[in-house]
């Protein structure tokens, strides 16, 4: 079973900066991607990042391109977001995805989530 262990989140002011990171354990085939999305209260959950493992190419929503940095170390099963610039509206649980593929799903890929972490960006 994969686990997916989110930390970094907290209490900014606008304007400010946080980092966040999420760790992958368990047996894993392989790993396709590993994202961030995030649930504002009242709203869906939304893409915010994304990278491809093999390869590294990344992908960032419109609303957080240009604040956001995705970067990941291989090594330790790890992605981070690093946000700058937060605004009142980045408020949200961030959750950690994964795309992997493992004996418990015969190899095919399944979707993967954390628990999550709260960000609140005060104005």
């Amino acid at each position: 079973q994969v686990q997916l262990v989110e930390s970094g989140g907290g209490l900014v002011q606008a304007g400010g900066s946080l980092k966040l990171s999420c760790t992958a354990s368990g047996r894993m085939y392989s790993v396709n991607d590993m994202g961030w999305y995030r649930q504002a209260p009242g709203k869906g959950r939304e893409f915010v990042a994304d990278i491809l493992w093999n390869g590294g190419t990344l992908s960032y929503a419109d609303s957080v391109k240009g604040r956001a940095t995705m970067t990941r170390a291989d090594a330790k099963n790890t992605v981070y977001l690093q946000m700058n610039n937060l605004k009142p509206e980045d408020t949200a649980v961030y959750y950690c995805n994964a795309r992997a593929s493992t004996p418990e799903t015969s190899g095919s890929l399944a979707p993967y989530w954390g628990q999550g972490t709260q960000v609140t960006v005060s104005s």
